[in-house]
């Protein structure tokens, strides 16, 4: 059987792929039914979802692998987990690798931020000796049982150092066994063209909205010569704006009637799920 880390490889050899951000297995199946080939599964969703907390690395190995392992097995699109700062050292990172293979993902990324981190595109971050970021990705390359699952080294140097520190670290970790690279908070157009003409790697872009980088779109991504693109959060800004309008009103008028036609319906939740209401257990 094809593993779900060679079966991104594949994708990203063929050209870029979009994977929008999920936070729990129901918005997965709807970013696979929605035609994409890829799924991201975004730690700040999961922080901010699922425990009501911010996105400063709240939520342990055991929690993450559980909640990506439930979104992995809802699918049969490869999905890509934030794995934060490896959850410690170089022997936290290699078992956080064991353990998302074991839960079915296709690949990670861990980042060079110092424990707690913070939010990519918020200031007051500090990033650890890049010796220190090299022995975590070599502790985790050799943890790798399957060849194929995807690490992705993610640096935020961007904003901490320099564009050129940023392209600086990346080489290293490339050297160090990382698969690919994730370049966070680039500012500028000129700064994805520049850092995938510097990085011989599969790059990832991040299109958050609200941050420090320019919105492109997948296909000037494309052109540029990046291979992943996540958007992590965007799915869980328009649900909750949505539910913030209908809460808002439910309080007003204490029916939901108006929202009726801007629900999901029952028969779509089950066909969603794959579940028939009348079949014989």
């Amino acid at each position: 059987m094809t593993s779900p880390g060679s079966r991104l490889r594949e994708l990203i050899r063929d050209g870029c792929v979009a994977m929008p951000g999920v936070f729990n297995a129901a918005t997965g199946r709807l970013v696979e039914r929605s035609g994409f080939d890829a799924v991201y599964i975004s730690g700040a969703g999961l922080c901010n979802a699922t425990a009501g907390v911010p996105d400063i690395g709240l939520l342990t190995l055991t929690e993450v692998a559980q909640l990506a392992g439930y979104i992995a097995r809802a699918v049969k699109i490869p999905c890509v987990v934030d794995a934060d700062t490896g959850f410690g050292g170089a022997e936290n990172a290699a078992r956080t690798i064991q353990e998302f293979e074991r839960a079915g993902l296709a690949g990670c990324h861990i980042e060079d931020q110092e424990f707690p981190k913070r939010c990519g595109h918020l200031a007051g971050k500090t990033l650890v000796a890049i010796e220190d970021m090299n022995e975590k990705i070599a502790a985790a390359a050799a943890a790798k049982r399957d060849k194929d699952f995807l690490l992705i080294a993610r640096t935020d140097a961007r904003a901490v150092e320099s564009f050129a520190k940023a392209i600086e670290r990346a080489q290293s970790y490339l050297a160090a066994g990382a698969d690919a690279i994730f370049p966070e908070a680039l500012q500028t157009e000129q700064e994805f063209r520049d850092f995938a003409r510097e990085v011989k790697a599969p790059l990832l872009a991040n299109m958050t909205e609200f941050g420090k980088s320019p919105l492109l779109s997948l296909g000037q991504l494309a052109e540029l010569g990046y291979r992943m693109v996540i958007f992590p959060q965007t799915a869980f800004r328009v649900s909750m704006f949505a539910a913030q309008q209908m809460l808002h009103d439910l309080k007003g008028s204490g029916t939901q009637e108006a929202w009726l036609n801007r629900m999901q319906t029952r028969k779509e939740l089950y066909e969603l799920l794959d579940y028939d209401p009348n079949a014989k257990n």
